[in-house]
Order: C-alpha cells, then structure tokens, then sequence
C-alpha cells in the first residue's frame, strides 16, 4: 500500500493534477491520499478510484503544521504503508518528520514539482519549507524531480540525496479532429494569478503585438484572472493594454474546450518545474512560446519558441513570429506539437517510471 503526503490536494495546479492522473490509472490494493490542507472535489473525481482513501489534516499555516505532523505520525503507526511518497516542500518535511516519529521503517520518497529559477517570487512560507527540506535532504530514500533543471537546480543549492531520478509529467492524448488549415490568431495564457506567473510580463507584451497585429486576440484562464481582481487590472492598466483586449476566465471547467480554442499557448512564468500547461496545450496541437524557466523549453521542443523571463520584447516578438506564419508553416508546429507529446510524455509509460524507482 502506497501512502502520498501532498501539501493542499484542494489545488487543481500541476502537482495535484499529476498526482490524480497517477491515482487514475492505479491498480495498487489500497492507497492512502493524505493533505496537509484539504481535498477537493475536482481532484478526486479526476482520479476516479474507489481504491482511494483520503485524509485532510486541515493544516492551512504553518503554525498549524507541527500537529498536523504529529497527527501524521500517528496514521502511519496505523496504517503501517509499504511506500511513502511526499509532493512538494511542506509535504516533504511534514512526511519526513511524521515518518520518524511513527518509527514504521516504510520508505520515504520525496517528489519535488518546482525548480528554482526564481526563488524571490515563490511565497515566504515555500522559501521557508525549501530551506527546512535542505536540511533533511539526506534523509528521504530517493527524490523524483520532474524537471532536469530542478535536479541541477536543487543540488546546486544543497539538497544533498544522490539516489535521484528525473520524471516528467504525463498525460492522456485527447482525440483530436482532423486540423484544418488557418493562421493563428487566439493566444491564451493558463495559470493562476501569483508573481511566479508574470503575467504582468505578458501583459506588457500583448500591448506590443496589438500595436503591429491587432487582429490578435488574448484570452486568459487561472485563479484569480477575473475582471473584479483589483490586482490584475491594475497591471493591465500599466501594460496599456486595452481592457477589452483580454478574455479574463478566470478558473475554467472546461479546459478541453480552452485548448481547442487557441491557436497559440504562452508561458511567461519566472519559475518553474516542469509546466503541465505547455504539454496539455501541445497534446490539442497548439504551438507554444515560453519564457526558459524549468524544463519548459525541453518540453517545447521544436513546437515553440524559448524567450528569457521577465522580457516583455522578447515575448512579443516570438508571439509575433507565430502570428506571421503561413498557414501551412503552422499547421507543421501544430502536428510536431501534438507528435512530441504522444513520443516523449504519454501517461502509461511516466507511471511505470514511478512504479520502478518507487517499488527499486
């Protein structure tokens, strides 16, 4: 029996997407889902498993962490798992701890879903967990990053386990219908309203592409990307950018329908590991163009365009170069998009990977 330790299983962001999609395609006896925070129910309809039991130690600050901890401590004395496996930096040092208090002897793993590109624009209370986790870097059995320049990242850093493996993100291939020919012109943006994000940055680099394409169109869907947040507006207004000029969706249910949508996903986060949204987006055909944080731009590949973060020039130009192309030059980054997913990131093959490092 597996135990995951995730930090909030309430988020719907890449981890805790990863994380259902594994749950999805599990054929383990039993599993053990436990949240320092909570659990929503998106995610567990998105992991669909009756095999599945859930645990939310209601943990929301960190003054509320070392109970949680105890509390889960005193759940592996329980349920005595065969693995333990920790998602992210609050998950890895509470899972870490409560397995040493619960003196079970299961093995711990950590899953380390962020690089460090950027560290000042991750929230105080991530900085404080990544620090803590250094600090007990020897003590997991192995550590799963999924990006090759969080491995790097990481170590640089001091994270001191050399029994480590890169794994990527997975993902199920939709059915696509046959393409047909067209010119972009719909760009979209996903990601949660947070600095680690910029969208300030692509903000500013809309304003410059409608200046010499105005037949460009900009939607963006995430958390906090409505029209009554104060805080996005007002980067808007410094972009001078239109208001109008942006499709702000907010949380999107539909994400399939977004994908299809667009003709052209963008990336313009300071940081990150490896971006699920670059490959969802590249399994529905849609070329990308990303700031070159994390292994985005290996996942891209010759689908997209790598720019340097926070360069609002440099964004729009590669927008640019996307909005110019022929319609049969596009319809080959489309195809070559749609191939590299189903080639390089297909869920069954990344699950294996798991089960092998995990079951070593």
């Amino acid at each position: 029996m597996i135990m995951h330790v995730i930090t909030n299983f309430t988020a719907s962001a890449g981890a805790e997407t990863m994380l259902a999609r594994l749950l999805h395609g599990s054929m383990d006896e039993r599993i053990i889902v436990v949240s320092l925070i909570g659990v929503s129910d998106r995610n567990r309809r998105l992991a669909d498993n009756p095999r599945v039991s859930y645990v939310s130690l209601a943990a929301a600050s960190l003054t509320a962490l070392p109970g949680a901890i105890l509390r889960l401590a005193t759940l592996i004395r329980k349920e005595r798992p065969d693995v333990i496996l920790c998602w992210m930096y609050h998950a890895m040092v509470a899972g870490s701890l409560a397995a040493g208090l619960a003196r079970h002897g299961a093995p711990v793993f950590w899953n380390v879903r962020q690089s460090l590109d950027d560290p000042a624009s991750l929230t105080r209370s991530s900085r404080i967990a990544i620090a803590a986790a250094k600090l007990l870097s020897r003590r997991p059995t192995g550590i799963i990053y999924n990006s090759a320049r969080a491995l790097d990242l990481h170590r640089a850093y001091g994270y001191a386990n050399q029994n480590t493996v890169v794994i990527p993100n997975g993902f199920e291939l939709p059915e696509l219908a046959a393409p047909e020919p067209r010119a972009a012109r719909r760009i979209g943006i996903v990601g949660r309203f947070h600095p680690q994000k910029d969208h300030g940055t692509f903000f500013k680099a809309a304003a410059q592409v409608l200046k010499t394409h105005p037949q460009a169109v900009f939607s963006a869907a995430g958390n906090g990307l409505v029209c009554d947040n104060p805080e996005v507006m007002e980067l808007i207004a410094k972009a001078d950018l239109p208001a109008h000029a942006v499709d702000l969706r907010g949380e999107v249910s539909d994400m399939p329908a977004f994908y299809r949508s667009i003709d052209l996903l963008v990336l313009s986060s300071r940081t990150e590991g490896f971006p699920n949204v670059i490959a969802e987006a590249m399994s529905y055909g849609k070329p990308i163009v990303t700031t070159d944080v994390g292994d985005a731009a290996v996942v891209a590949g010759r689908a997209g365009i790598a720019v340097p973060p926070r360069n609002p020039q440099a964004l729009a130009e590669a927008m640019r170069a996307f909005l110019d192309l022929p319609e049969a030059e596009y319809a080959r980054y489309a195809r070559t998009a749609r191939e590299r997913i189903e080639n390089e990131y297909a869920l069954a093959a990344v699950s294996a990977k798991y089960s092998n490092f995990l079951m070593a």
